[in-house]
C-alpha cells in the first residue's frame, strides 16, 4: 500500500522511518548517520545527523543534529540519504578527529570510497589531513584510536602481529604486548585469550589486556600501564 509522504513524495507501508522522516523534513542522512548505515565503523550514531542545504529553514524542525552545508559532491535530489563521500567530510568537522579517523579508514578498508577521489576533490582542511593520514589497511576503529593516541611515543608499535600461532592486536617494541578486548571476549574466546597469554608469558613477551570501556573512557589509565611497563623495560628482548 502507497501513502503520501509530502509533496513529491510517496512511500510503501512499512518503509524505513528514517528516510520517510528525512523526506518530509526535506533533509537527507549523512555524517555518522549514514556511515552506520552503510556499516562502517563510528563512535556515537545514538542521535540522527542530517544534512540540508544553507538557508533551509524548513529543516530546522527535523530532530537531530543537522549540518546546513553546500555538499562537495553534488547532491541526488531524489535521495534521501547523502553521499558516503559527503558524509564523510561532514563527519570530518563535526567528530574528534581519532574517531573520524577511524571512520574515514573503515570507509577505506571495505573499499567503499575511493581515496583517490576525495584527494582530487577541493576538501576543507581537516579532511584534507584525513584523507592523507588514513590507512586503507587499519583493522578496527580501536585500533586507530589507539595508535592515534601514542603516536608521540618514540617506539615501534606494529597492530595485528601473528606471535606463537595467534593474532595480537599491538606489539610495542619487541616484547610488549597489548590486547584490546571487545564484547565477543567471553566463553570459548575468553579461554582461548587466556591460554595464548599464558603461552606468551612463558616465550618471555609481556601483555597488558585492556577493555574497550577503558581505552575509550579510562585513557589515562591505560598510558600510564603501558608507560610504566616501557619505563621498566618490558617491552625489550632480554
Amino acid at each position: 500500500m502507497i501513502f503520501s509522504v509530502c509533496r513529491g513524495w510517496v512511500a510503501l507501508r512499512g518503509a524505513d522511518g528514517m528516510l520517510v522522516a528525512a523526506a518530509r523534513r526535506g533533509v537527507v542522512l549523512s555524517c555518522v548517520t549514514l556511515a552506520a548505515r552503510k556499516g562502517l565503523w563510528v563512535l556515537d550514531d545514538s542521535r540522527p545527523h542530517l544534512a540540508a542545504p544553507p538557508r533551509s529553514g524548513h529543516a530546522s524542525a527535523a530532530r537531530g543534529v543537522i549540518h546546513w552545508n553546500t555538499p562537495t559532491f553534488p547532491r541526488d535530489p531524489d535521495s534521501c540519504e547523502d553521499s558516503l563521500e559527503n558524509a564523510l567530510v561532514i563527519l570530518a568537522r563535526c567528530q574528534p578527529y581519532e574517531s573520524a579517523l577511524a571512520t574515514w579508514e573503515s570507509a577505506f578498508r571495505q573499499r567503499l570510497v575511493d581515496p583517490a577521489e576525495l584527494e582530487r576533490a577541493p576538501l576543507p582542511p581537516i579532511a584534507r589531513r584525513l584523507v592523507e593520514e588514513a590507512r586503507p589497511f587499519a583493522d578496527s576503529g580501536t585500533e586507530t584510536i589507539f595508535l592515534t593516541r601514542l603516536a608521540w611515543l618514540d617506539l615501534a608499535i606494529t597492530p595485528q602481529v601473528w606471535i606463537l600461532g595467534h593474532r595480537v592486536d599491538f606489539l610495542i617494541g619487541e616484547r610488549l604486548i597489548v590486547q584490546v578486548d571487545g564484547g565477543h571476549h567471553v566463553g570459548a574466546q575468553r579461554s582461548s585469550d587466556i591460554a595464548h597469554d599464558a603461552l606468551l608469558t612463558l616465550h618471555g613477551y609481556h601483555v597488558i589486556r585492556i577493555g574497550y570501556d577503558q581505552l575509550m573512557n579510562q585513557w589515562l589509565w591505560v598510558q600510564r600501564t603501558i608507560l610504566a611497563a616501557i619505563g621498566q623495560r618490558l617491552h625489550r628482548a632480554a
